[in-house]
């Protein structure tokens, strides 16, 4: 039997081991804080949906360079009394985050966030307590948000974009107890 040689210069198809090398190397990028929430999950859904070893390697090109500046500051707890607390652009998120808001407003936008490199079963668990007060959650698109809890006298908005969870995202888990007020967990799409 004579194996045909794959002519040089003309991409080879991908293969399953392919897609997860260049899986884990996004995930490494990621935890490293070199690609966002956002950026991982748009690369690593290009990774499987790609057909050819040369789109895998266009979801994987630039990540040589170092960690941005500013991507190291950890938030494992928001404490908001009254008044207002916004998280975004560029902060580590670790595996679990507690949110506890007294009379006041929390706005939590995942977008731009660093995930850490080592999630237990690839989860992050936001658990968030409310009293009279309104809780906003962004995540990007393809990011898949299991909501469990209640808001008392008060309304849980869930509006996440009817797309399918990206493949090797995290899943995001998110614990309520409200006691009046609102609760809104949304998806911005990529860009």
């Amino acid at each position: 039997m004579e194996i045909e040689a794959h002519p040089p210069g003309v991409p080879r198809p991908v293969t399953d081991e392919d897609r997860q090398t260049a899986a884990d190397v996004l995930q490494r990028a990621c935890g490293d804080g070199r690609l966002t929430l956002e950026e991982f999950s748009d690369r690593v859904g290009a990774v499987w949906a790609a057909d050819r070893t040369d789109q895998v390697a266009a979801a994987t090109a630039g990540l040589e360079q170092p960690a941005p500046v500013g991507s190291g500051r950890t938030v494992r707890h928001v404490i908001n009394v009254v008044g207002e607390q916004r998280l975004r652009g560029r902060w580590r998120l670790p595996g679990r985050l507690r949110v506890v808001n007294l009379v006041g407003e929390v706005d939590l936008d995942l977008c731009e966030v660093v995930v850490g490199q080592t999630l237990p079963d690839n989860v992050i668990d936001i658990t968030v307590f409310s009293l009279i007060g309104e809780v906003n959650v962004t995540v990007p698109e393809g990011i898949e948000v299991d909501v469990s809890g209640f808001v008392l006298i008060g309304e849980r908005d869930i509006r996440l974009a009817p797309v399918p969870r990206r493949v090797g995202t995290p899943l995001i888990r998110l614990h309520l107890l409200g006691l009046v007020g609102e609760v809104t967990v949304c998806s911005r799409p990529a860009g």
